[in-house]
Parts: structure tokens; C-alpha cells; sequence
């Protein structure tokens, strides 16, 4: 499958930071993504089987480092604590990475507990449109909450725990003790989540599962953490992570284990929750869907044929009057998602 190679940076419009202001996203930062960029060496992260990550560590003069380490952590206040720095004087920066593989180019750094040597981490990323879109789309429709802030041209993502999903594919999935049946429904859920909300280029790197142990066995959660593609291709099956070659082993469970109708009431379920989510949190989405409509993510080429993708998909030519992604998205949501729960509309 074509994939843009070097996707577009779009940057936060006027609109779009106020809806951030207005919902407690933007926030003034003490770093920021170019301060990070004075370092003075650098050597690759290898993983615990001495695997090139294709992160690398990086190290600053003395000054600086002191500097950052009060910044960060500071940012790690504000992320988790609203700034409260009182109980974050035993925490430190233990590392700083910085990846060189992709478009973003994130920073990743890591904050130590110097009382138990637990760990966790955030990401320093430059702030673009297509992201901020793709965030908050998550927050809002998605199982799982989003934590992130955004100042100027920055924003800071907390981590989202979970097994690479290529990790998992090679190394969990043919386990003893793995339930592939709840694999495959979830599967089917996460497909149906990124396909509803537009959210593209779900290649098994893209996402982590989240993996629950239960009283009697597990449960598994897939998701997204990589939002640099959302309603950006033209393509429709780029917003289907079945259609990706690496995602090959998990279509092939949900193949052998699904019957064609228990994969349609597994999609009916997503989009009746979706549907809630979206119902409790109508007057927010309907902002952020505002400022996305008369915002540009993506080229004119790719809108056209999305839209005529749609179009011939949905057996409707009401996506052909679409003007922009934003429109589209919005029509697709309604779509999709007043099929299920009768009577109700967005």
C-alpha cells in the first residue's frame, strides 16, 4: 500500500488554539522542541536483546542539562499534576532520546523516581494541525482518555503504555496463554474505531496493546499512538488497518475465528459506544469539528479522492459536496454512526 512518504506539516491555526485555550490544552511550557536541539553528542538506543531502536540518547553540556532537568520535570508537574511541583522534588531526567526514523523527529524523555528507580515517560514533539486533530478525536471517541499540552509550536504527549503492536504480532501472539479470540475482537473494534474517525496509517508500529489480566484470563485494548495521519490520505483503505501487510497475522485470526456474523455484531457494539461517547461529549466535538472544517489538513488531490471514495462506499453523493476533511469527517461520523442507535441523530 502507498503511503506519503513526507506527510505535510500543518500548522495550528487560530481557530484550532483557541478551541485549545478554551479546553485547557494550551498552556505556557518552560522547554520547548528547538531547546532540546543543543546537544552535543549522541549514541544509539539498543533495547534489552541489543537491538538498534533507532532512537538515540543524547547528552548536553552541564549548564544546559541542569537547566532542562527543571524544565521537564516541571512539564511532568503540569502533565500530571496540574504543576503542583510538591510532590515531584524526587523526581529527575534520567535520559533524553530523540528519534531519527519518521516524520516528527520526537524527543522522549524519561523521568526517574529517585526513591523506588520507577519510570515513566512523555514526548516533546513539534506541534502540527493534523495531530492536535487526531488527539482530540481520540479523547473524545475513543475507550481511552488523552493527556497532552501545546504551546506555540510544542506539544508534550504523556506515554501510552502497551506492546508495540509489531513486538506483540512477533512476540505474544502465538503464545500459550494468549486468547486470540478477544485478539481478534479487538481487532475488529480498533479497525472499526480508525475507519470511523478517519485515522490513517495504523501499521502494527502505530499502535500498542494494552494487555489487562482478568480473573480468569486476559483482555486486550489496541491503541493508536501515532495521530500524524488523521484525515490525510486519500485513500480509503489507509484509514483500515486490516488492508496493512503487517497487520496480516491479526486479519487472519479474526478470519479463522470469526464467523461473519459475529464480526458484524462486534462492530455494531463499537459504533453503539462510539455513538455515547459521542452523544456526552456532542458540544465539544462539534467545536473541534468546527475549527477543522475551515482548516486545511490535507491536499486538494487527496480530498477528491477520498471523497469520491466515500461516496462510492456509502452509496451516497452527498460526500461529493464535501468542501473540505473536516466536512468529511463530520458527514462520515453522521453517517456511520445514526445506522445503529434508531431514532437518534448527531
Amino acid at each position: 500500500m502507498y503511503i506519503s512518504r513526507k506527510k505535510i506539516f500543518y500548522p495550528i491555526s487560530e481557530g484550532l488554539r483557541r478551541y485549545l485555550h478554551h479546553y485547557d490544552r494550551e498552556t505556557k511550557l518552560p522547554v520547548h522542541y528547538e531547546d532540546l536541539l543543543h546537544y552535543t553528542d549522541s549514541f544509539p538506543y539498543y533495547d534489552k536483546k541489543g537491538q538498534d531502536t533507532l532512537w538515540e540518547s543524547v547528552m548536553y553540556e552541564q549548564q544546559t542539562q541542569q537547566e532542562l532537568n527543571t524544565g521537564l520535570t516541571m512539564i511532568y508537574a503540569l502533565l500530571k499534576t496540574d504543576g503542583d511541583m510538591s510532590v515531584m522534588e524526587h523526581l529527575y531526567v534520567s535520559r533524553i532520546d530523540y528519534c531519527t526514523f519518521g516524520n516528527s523527529h520526537p524527543w522522549r524523555v524519561q523521568i526517574m523516581n529517585q526513591l523506588n528507580d520507577n519510570y515513566d515517560y512523555f514526548y516533546v514533539k513539534r506541534a502540527d494541525a493534523s495531530r492536535v486533530y487526531g488527539l482530540e478525536l481520540e479523547h473524545i471517541l475513543s475507550p481511552s482518555r488523552i493527556n497532552y499540552l501545546v504551546d506555540g509550536d510544542t506539544i508534550i504527549e504523556e506515554h501510552i503504555a502497551g506492546i508495540p503492536g509489531d513486538v506483540f504480532i512477533k512476540e505474544v501472539l502465538e503464545r500459550k496463554a494468549t486468547n486470540k479470540v478477544r485478539i481478534a475482537k479487538e481487532f475488529v473494534k480498533f479497525n472499526e474505531r480508525c475507519f470511523i474517525r478517519l485515522l490513517g496509517d495504523m501499521r502494527a508500529y502505530n499502535y500498542v496493546v494494552d494487555v489487562t489480566p482478568d480473573f480468569e484470563d486476559e483482555q486486550y485494548r489496541v491503541r493508536p499512538i501515532d495521530f500524524d495521519q488523521q484525515s490525510y490520505e486519500g485513500r480509503k483503505t489507509m484509514y483500515l488497518p486490516q488492508f496493512f501487510k503487517d497487520n496480516n497475522p491479526l486479519v487472519a485470526l479474526v478470519t479463522k475465528l470469526l464467523k461473519p456474523e459475529t464480526v458484524k455484531q462486534y462492530q455494531n457494539e463499537e459504533r453503539t459506544l462510539m455513538f455515547r461517547r459521542l452523544r456526552s461529549a456532542r458540544y465539544r466535538l462539534k467545536d473541534l469539528i468546527d475549527c477543522m472544517r475551515r482548516d486545511t489538513v490535507s491536499t486538494p488531490e487527496k480530498l477528491a479522492q477520498l471523497k469520491e471514495e466515500l461516496a462510492r462506499h456509502h452509496h451516497s453523493n452527498e460526500f461529493l459536496r464535501c468542501n473540505n476533511m473536516g466536512d468529511l469527517v463530520r458527514l462520515h461520523l453522521k453517517v456511520i454512526l445514526t445506522k445503529t442507535p434508531k431514532g437518534k441523530r448527531l
